[in-house]
């Protein structure tokens, strides 16, 4: 799912599954998944021998990953600092995807941090129905720590730690200086790719309003996050009409805003087929939602895998426009359900 969606992620390789049961939640049987990655090496790793009070195989391991992975900085004199650079801005890049596509991973530890930057260790992960920015998806995460609007500042308080495990060989202000490039980096990214969601080829002054103010408004009204940017992607400049007005209550609050955005649209000099085919490249009609999933899996549990193939064939290429359920709002049992580690 995340990996059609264009995020950097370990791969799905198989499932095994065992006739032992598994006191969780539920009694519920055990299985293992079997994932697949260039490096599976996290930032724990590296706390791991630090906190050890090994300081060379903190560098043993850093020497490991730059010839691996940056092979490239092998003989820079600058090797340390430049490689550590370049895992700041890819978390940052890795963030920004998340939060675009609304994704909340739920356990961001740093031994769940790949230093590849990539998305891994799913466990209690969930994407946004409505849009609430403080959306908690695990549910022993009680006091927000990793909710959906955190994630940024849990990604950087983990690259705050990496720079801590490889202090003893890293000058602290070459670190610092690394850990200031993140914001930026994520910024970027995210900006981006939050103006090719909204169709925007330019960056222009007022583009931030204009998305806060849609943020706004989705979150007061509990909009789907999904379904809004995907119906917002067959928006005519000259018509002020829009499916997606039926989706709000206060019609009025969504006129003023959609008369502001299709005059920013107008300032393009885009086609309307061009701009539509382009945001429904980037705003995907289906993501993996928990309700989804959980339907596949009590039909697989009675024997039935067909929903579970259907799943994951609409999983597979999430831009295609659909008309089926896969593409609407979640029914309201879906919107309750709870995901812990474990599940």
């Amino acid at each position: 799912a995340m990996f059609a969606l264009g995020i950097p992620t370990t791969r799905a390789l198989s499932v095994v599954t065992s006739d032992t049961p598994v006191y969780r939640e539920t009694v519920e049987q055990g299985a293992m998944l079997m994932r697949l990655a260039e490096s599976h090496v996290r930032f724990g790793h590296f706390e791991h021998f630090y906190y050890r009070r090994e300081a060379e195989k903190v560098r043993e391991l850093a020497d490991y990953v730059i010839r691996h992975h940056w092979p490239q900085l092998g003989s820079d004199a600058e090797k340390y600092a430049l490689w550590f650079r370049d895992v700041v801005t890819r978390t940052a890049r890795l963030i920004a995807r998340w939060q675009t596509v609304g994704f909340c991973h739920g356990v961001m530890n740093t031994d769940n941090m790949s230093i590849l930057g990539l998305t891994m260790d799913y466990g209690p992960y969930g994407f946004l129905d409505d849009y609430q920015p403080g959306f908690i998806c695990n549910h022993s995460d009680h006091q927000g720590r990793y909710s959906f609007d955190n994630q940024p500042a849990a990604a950087l308080w983990n690259l705050q730690r990496l720079a801590q495990s490889l202090s003893p060989f890293i000058a602290v202000d070459v670190l610092n200086d690394a850990l200031d490039g993140y914001q930026e980096a994520l910024l970027v990214e995210y900006g981006q790719r939050m103006r090719g969601k909204l169709g925007l080829f330019s960056e222009q002054k007022g583009d931030n309003d204009l998305l806060n103010g849609l943020f706004s408004l989705m979150e007061r009204e509990g909009s789907d996050y999904t379904r809004t940017f995907r119906m917002l992607s067959v928006t005519e400049q000259q018509s002020a009409s829009s499916p997606l007005r039926d989706e709000f209550i206060d019609r009025a609050a969504f006129d003023s805003w959609f008369s502001d955005y299709r005059a920013r649209l107008q300032q393009e000099r885009v086609d309307d087929a061009t701009r539509q085919q382009s945001m429904k490249q980037v705003n995907p009609a289906v993501v993996l939602r928990n309700w989804l999933a959980q339907r596949a899996i009590e039909q697989a549990e009675r024997g039935d895998y067909a929903e579970f193939e259907r799943l994951h064939e609409a999983l597979r290429d999430p831009f295609a426009d659909r008309s089926d359920d896969y593409a609407s709002r979640p029914p309201e049992w879906g919107k309750r359900l709870e995901v812990s580690c474990s599940s």
